[in-house]
């Protein structure tokens, strides 16, 4: 069994747009999953269909072993969605939306109360408990929204751009929270611009393009596919001109920094020796590369 299995799914709108077009996909119980794509690609309409906001045309749709059209209350009381437009009652408190959410599951308020202070501890918005959702930031809206969702504890957690217009900080609070409910045995399903949290985040990947996933593997595999990357080194002394570098690619960019483009097969030890054979001491590097970025372009370009 796994968490999420969709065969054959299509979505044709009323004015004739094909949305999808046959996809295919399997989420394993338990992974931290990406799904990618570009605006208008087929993602948001794929979440739609699988929380039923949106209507199919045909195929399945199974999530935990229960068909979406056979049995659909036990399939989305498996289901937590964070969805990426505000949809918060902004005039009632944090931890009222919590346990009346719960109360939608069938959960006691007694049970709801302990699981909602939990998880605004867990998500650090216990001082603002009794606030009411329209003097909380856009962050903590976020939050409050991940802890929305998460009230009954369900087996399956979708995200639909989680972390959008919050700053890094927070954000990094929030991967390190989503990493633990993910690491506790809850599947999660992330879309994202962020490129680089999808990196950060996620064991498997599937890219959407066109109503067709054209790509679905390990995020591992994938970023090895890459064939080059640029690291930016700084310079314990100043230099005026770069000597040759060969076989790398290099760029000076001030007296203190240069860029150099590095074939993805040489290892680190192998750049430091070419650099200390030419007199450079280096005083720090780091990745300049999008890795995921590069790849997701050239997937979705090369698609055109």
């Amino acid at each position: 069994m796994h968490a999420l299995e969709i065969n054959e799914l299509r979505k044709t709108y009323a004015n004739g747009v094909e949305a999808l077009k046959g996809i295919n996909l399997t989420v394993k119980k338990g992974d931290f999953f990406a799904l990618l794509g570009a605006n208008g690609a087929g993602k948001s309409t794929t979440i739609g269909l699988i929380t039923t906001l949106v209507t199919k045309t045909s195929g399945k749709i199974s999530i935990y072993g229960h068909d979406l059209d056979e049995k659909p209350d036990l399939a989305k009381a498996c289901l937590g969605l964070v969805p990426q437009e505000f949809n918060l009652n902004i005039f009632e408190a944090c931890d009222q939306i919590l346990i009346n959410q719960a109360g939608f599951y069938g959960i006691g308020r007694k049970q709801a109360r302990q699981q909602a202070d939990i998880l605004l501890q867990q998500l650090g918005l216990w001082e603002k408990r009794h606030s009411i959702v329209r003097h909380l930031s856009g962050g903590m809206k976020r939050r409050l929204m991940i802890a929305r969702a998460l009230i009954h504890q369900p087996k399956v957690l979708i995200l639909d751009e989680p972390t959008a217009g919050v700053d890094i900080e927070i954000r990094r609070s929030m991967w390190d929270f989503l990493t633990q409910t993910n690491a506790q045995g809850t599947t999660i399903i992330l879309t994202t611009h962020y490129l680089e949290e999808a990196e950060q985040l996620c064991k498997n990947i599937a890219i959407i393009d066109q109503g067709q996933i054209i790509e679905n593997t390990s995020m591992r595999a994938l970023l090895k596919t890459l064939h080059h990357q640029t690291f930016v080194l700084n310079t314990e002394s100043p230099i005026t001109e770069l000597p040759s570098l060969e076989p790398f690619s290099a760029t000076l960019i001030d007296n203190h920094t240069f860029e150099l483009r590095v074939d993805n097969q040489v290892s680190l030890n192998d750049v430091f020796s070419v650099l200390s054979e030419r007199g450079l001491r280096i005083h720090s590097l780091r990745n300049k590369t999008n890795r995921l970025e590069e790849l997701f372009l050239d997937l979705i370009n090369h698609d055109h």
